[in-house]
């Protein structure tokens, strides 16, 4: 069996190809499903955030398992081999266990420490659990993520004062407004007319930060008021007017400053959408993905707009200082991926203990019925008990030691040497599929 991961990230596309291999959560089950249908792949699960498409297999057969988790890609988003290859990274075994760990911790993200990544392994262990598509390996690995992302969020200083994504959006929003007044410094927001598209959790984010930076009244769209109005009711000291998404026009024409996080799987803001309206001055900021808002809109006039790309420029900003409490968290990652690889290379052992305690089991039942046999029909039933245990003791004390010693941690080409002599000492006859 063999671990495998194979995905994509900010580190390695542009969101233009990230958003085509984005998978909803309508379409999560289905997309397990159609892996998981494929022999080779064993077990799966996947992670899918604005940021990120990672598709974690246990496979039979690394080769030909990888070969159909690419093919899965190409079919899923539509790209041509030569425009989606170069873009993904392939970890195998230890890598792929050592690097979810780091994914976990937040040591992989766009914003060093980011803490929403850890509710998203999650939420990846919970979908894998409820479409029954992981398997107790998978179910292992990813439990020990979670724990181990919260163990360097307890232990180390990383997680503290993180930024996130949204706030980092916001941050971008302070930049980019005070290069336009000429200044190389973050402003207040206060005098803005503020839009935010959307209400889901990257919006609350959003709301909350942008209340942190001196935003005291904004407009909250979404398809649905009873959700924008259950969200503004949140922050009681922000003046939050909630519409529909039928007003998205006159708010456009209206604010200077819009915010868009919405699952829609297609732009609801475009080119021909802004060339019909009246605009001053106008800047977008983006953190969908799937993108809210087209490409095609940075030709018009007036219009600045930015998306998840863009926010390297803040976060950057941010990072040295977080640099070192990362190299602090790496240690515990290294210890956790450790313990788990340990737990997996013993069930390596698992087959042959099981057959040698199998071939034990058949000869101790064996030479128990000659001896009963030639004890006749005066020795009492109790007896038989007594003789019976007193063999099973004999093998369980025999199989003890050599169990113990193939189970216990140590290099993989140790264990297998091991395996090999057991193997060969007994005769075992063990299935292919098990070696």
């Amino acid at each position: 069996m063999h671990i495998a991961v194979v995905g994509l990230s900010h580190r390695t596309a542009p969101v233009e190809v990230r958003e085509k291999l984005s998978i909803s959560d309508q379409s999560m089950e289905q997309a397990l499903k159609s892996l998981k249908g494929n022999e080779q792949v064993l077990e799966v699960s996947i992670l899918s955030t604005c940021n990120r498409l990672e598709i974690y297999t246990l496979l039979r057969h690394p080769e030909l398992g990888l070969d159909a988790v690419r093919d899965f890609l190409k079919g899923h988003s539509g790209l041509e081999e030569d425009h989606l290859l170069p873009h993904l990274f392939t970890y195998n075994q230890e890598d792929a266990v050592a690097h979810l760990m780091r994914v976990a911790a937040g040591l992989d993200s766009l914003v060093l420490g980011e803490g929403q990544i850890l509710s998203q392994v999650k939420k990846m262990l919970r979908l894998g659990q409820e479409h029954h598509s992981m398997g107790p390996i998978l179910n292992r690995l990813l439990t020990q993520a979670v724990s181990t992302g919260k163990r360097v969020r307890s232990e180390t200083n990383l997680g503290t004062g993180a930024v996130s994504i949204s706030s980092a959006a916001v941050e971008l929003a302070q930049l980019k407004l005070g290069q336009s007044q000429g200044k190389d410094q973050l402003v207040s927001l206060e005098p803005e007319q503020v839009a935010v598209v959307g209400a889901g959790r990257m919006s609350r984010l959003l709301l909350q930060h942008l209340q942190a930076k001196g935003c005291s009244k904004l407009i909250l769209i979404n398809r649905t008021r009873p959700r924008a109005e259950s969200l503004a009711s949140d922050f009681p000291e922000l003046d939050v007017e909630c519409r529909l998404l039928d007003e998205l026009d006159h708010c456009l024409s209206t604010c200077s400053l819009v915010f868009t996080s919405t699952a829609s799987d297609e732009p609801i803001i475009d080119a021909s959408r802004l060339k019909n309206l009246s605009l001053n001055s106008l800047r977008l900021i983006d953190i969908g993905v799937p993108r809210n808002i087209a490409a095609d809109v940075d030709g018009i006039s007036g219009v600045e707009s930015h998306d998840v790309d863009d926010l390297q420029e803040v976060v950057s900003r941010n990072q040295e200082a977080r640099q070192k409490i990362a190299e602090e968290a790496e240690g515990l990652l290294k210890e956790e991926g450790r313990l788990f690889l340990e737990w997996w290379d013993s069930l390596e052992a698992v087959p042959t203990i099981n057959q040698l305690r199998a071939t034990l089991e058949a000869i101790r039942g064996e030479e128990l019925q000659k001896a009963l046999s030639r004890m006749g029909p005066d020795f009492s039933a109790r007896e038989r008990k007594v003789v019976e245990a007193l063999s099973k003791g004999i093998i369980n004390k025999i199989l003890h030691t050599p169990v113990t010693q193939l189970r216990a941690p140590q290099a993989r080409s140790d264990r297998k040497q091991a395996l090999k002599v057991v193997e060969s000492l007994f005769n075992l006859n063990l299935p292919d599929e098990t070696k």
